[in-house]
């Protein structure tokens, strides 16, 4: 006999059920045991889970005092650089919360596959790492902790973000919410995308963009360095997320219609405008070689790319990327990395792809 999972792993044990198969796991109602790891079905998900352990940091190893110094002269940096710092710190400070909380409290229980889960545990870690980033920087800087985590309800770039994306958790956080109809299912898809494709994998390019700019001219190179970390980390989330996407509608092709993809082509068109406002708000002048106009360049070319991993044609048509070399953030293996602030080896440092 093979029994249906609830998802939990926590049911009663059934011993005259069949042994796991290949052939009885999926992502989303897998007709399977969701404790049984072996045998693998997606062979990618293992691979991200080494990948992500492989890419192992803490925030506490990169130095911060030359930071600390540039932050506290009173000619290092100018205003609007403060204010893009602030802004960027503000936004992370409580999105790596926001996507721990969908990814512990909705998207783990709904997937049913246990290689997937293994790495999502992975994935969890790393998103308590990288808010521990902005204690630490806020921390070190002697920022005003009210001020950079409470900039989500007060800064209406942010808020309006943030606000956008929890409307995709809404039913996902009743305990009673559980997939397998055409409808659950394709709300939980429409989370998967709001958070990996968009969140992870537009929101947060314009802030790497930005201070990882600012790395590059040799300020706040603390502050760059573990953003560089913080983009390796991304890469692999956002790649996760867009093989759960691309696997679950292999699976499920009925979900995958003209009208829900019409629906995600829009979810992508908002989501480009709330964060070219937002690039806009960071920076209001040109500076490090940036401007709002070419941060909106950047994300109409973002949005394409994501709209075509995931199936969609192209939204804007934006072929040019004008930040070629954040390419190099991720690129790197074992080097002095340009921030020349430490040493640091990764070993799966090549393998990882810039998307």
């Amino acid at each position: 006999m093979t029994t249906v999972s609830d998802g939990s792993g926590l049911g009663a044990i059934d011993s005259g059920a069949d042994r796991v198969s290949v052939d009885d796991k999926s992502m989303i109602n897998a007709r399977a045991d969701v404790n049984q790891l072996l045998p693998l079905k997606y062979h990618w998900a293992w691979d991200k889970y080494l990948a992500g352990c492989a890419n192992h940091w803490m925030p506490t190893e990169v130095a911060m005092q030359a930071d600390v110094a540039l932050w506290h002269s009173a000619d290092g940096l100018t205003d609007d650089e403060r204010l893009m710092i602030r802004r960027n710190l503000g936004f992370f400070a409580t999105a790596e919360s926001l996507v721990a909380n969908n990814l512990v409290l909705a998207v783990y229980r709904q997937i049913t596959n246990p290689e997937c889960r293994q790495y999502l545990l992975r994935q969890a870690f790393e998103e308590a790492v990288h808010t521990h980033t902005f204690q630490y920087i806020c921390e070190s800087l002697g920022l005003v902790e009210g001020e950079l985590f409470n900039m989500y309800r007060e800064v209406p770039s942010i808020t309006e973000k943030d606000a956008w994306a929890l409307r995709y958790t809404r039913n996902l956080e009743n305990p009673d919410f559980a997939t397998g109809t055409t409808e659950t299912d394709q709300d939980f898809l429409r989370d998967l995308v709001a958070f990996y494709v968009i969140f992870e994998g537009m929101w947060f390019y314009t802030g790497f963009a930005q201070i990882l700019s600012l790395g590059r001219r040799n300020k706040m190179v603390g502050i760059a360095e573990q953003f560089q970390y913080i983009l390796r980390d991304e890469s692999i989330h956002l790649n996760f997320g867009i093989d759960c996407i691309n696997q679950i509608k292999i699976e499920n092709p009925h979900l995958w219609t003209p009208g829900f993809q019409a629906e995600v082509a829009t979810m992508l068109t908002e989501a480009c405008a709330l964060e070219v406002a937002y690039a806009h708000d960071t920076m209001p002048r040109g500076m490090l070689g940036l401007s709002a106009a070419l941060c909106e360049q950047y994300l109409r070319f973002i949005t394409d790319r994501r709209a075509q991993q995931i199936g969609l044609d192209p939204i804007f048509g934006e072929d040019e990327n004008p930040f070629p070399w954040l390419s190099e953030a991720v690129d790197l293996r074992k080097e002095k990395n340009f921030f020349e602030t430490r040493v640091t080896e990764y070993q799966s440092g090549g393998s990882l792809a810039w998307d």
